[in-house]
């Protein structure tokens, strides 16, 4: 063999091995970055041992934040919107209701091209039974087609922005009459599918009533516009599907599309509509579903 080709030779086994080597470290570096673990949805749930008539809060936690990568959240068939709360975090609400059965809900979150499944369950609790006699032109059955509209478009607003900042607070200072979840007879007759979706404040007629949190006045009614069970009312929209209906005023002090803030006057105690006497009737919902005010007003939801 020549100078020459001894020279070629061996260039060409140092390129052979330098190929070889470069594969080797391919293949070296691709199964670490196969093989890096895919971080889990992070979601939380509060309370964290809920019973009937709490507001389930769902905080997610994803890797990026836009329009595309916003969480969905179902129980069942139903699905709930989830709202940005801080940077990469969503939050949902999930309402229970007296109606509905104790016992585990599958909370299904889909996020991050994740899907999580999470068991909550929610306690039974025990409602009181109230009996309600109505005089005549008085009956919880006689609401108006005009009014029952207006007041389940109120209560389905899902509006995107957050009103509200810190806990809520109570919209009379009178005492409680009648709390949540209360079923009740009728004129000796038990209303099925019925219970008392708010709390009552037993105030003097036209004693104030001030709004419970920030919020923009959705849902004004009056007697005269065929508002019968209601009576006079204002609804107020918190945002992102939380809001107060207030039932029975005396009067009203503010319009539709006035922004209130916490402790701003609304109105006055009355007995309007379906009332057997003065009192404040406070509906808090929670996408659509009334929920207990009460814990509304010992926590804050963000």
């Amino acid at each position: 063999m020549t100078i020459d080709n001894r020279a070629r030779s061996s260039q060409s086994r140092q390129v052979s091995r330098n190929t070889t080597n470069l594969f080797l470290g391919i293949l070296t570096f691709l199964p670490v970055t196969l093989a890096l673990p895919v971080e889990a949805l992070q979601v939380q749930v509060s309370p964290t041992n809920p019973q009937l008539g709490d507001t389930l809060s769902v905080i997610i936690d994803v890797d990026s934040q836009n329009d595309a990568n916003q969480p969905k959240i179902t129980v069942g068939e139903k699905a709930y919107p989830a709202f940005a709360v801080a940077p990469n975090k969503y939050r949902a609400f999930i309402p229970t209701t007296p109606l509905e059965p104790a016992g585990t809900r599958t909370v299904k979150i889909f996020g991050d091209g994740q899907v999580k499944n999470l068991a909550v369950k929610v306690r039974p609790r025990k409602f009181p039974i109230q009996r309600i006699t109505l005089p005549p032109g008085k009956s919880a059955d006689g609401a108006t087609e005009y009014e029952l509209k207006r007041v389940a478009a109120f209560k389905a607003l899902q509006t995107p922005e957050k009103y509200w900042n810190g806990k809520f607070i109570a919209p009379s200072k009178a005492r409680i009459s009648t709390i949540y979840g209360v079923r009740r007879y009728y004129n000796g007759k038990f209303a099925t599918d019925y219970y008392h979706r708010g709390v009552d404040y037993a105030g003097a007629a036209g004693s104030p009533v001030t709004a419970p949190a920030s919020g923009r006045v959705a849902l004004v009614g009056k007697v005269s516009q065929g508002f019968r069970v209601h009576g006079n009312v204002v609804g107020i929209d918190h945002g992102q599907g939380v809001t107060s209906i207030f039932m029975h005023l005396s009067r009203i002090n503010v319009k539709e599309g006035d922004l209130v803030k916490a402790g701003q006057l609304i109105g006055g105690v009355g007995s309007t509509g379906a009332s057997t006497g003065p009192h404040l009737h406070w509906g808090l919902y929670v996408n659509g579903q009334s929920v207990d005010p009460v814990p509304w007003r010992n926590k804050v939801f963000e």
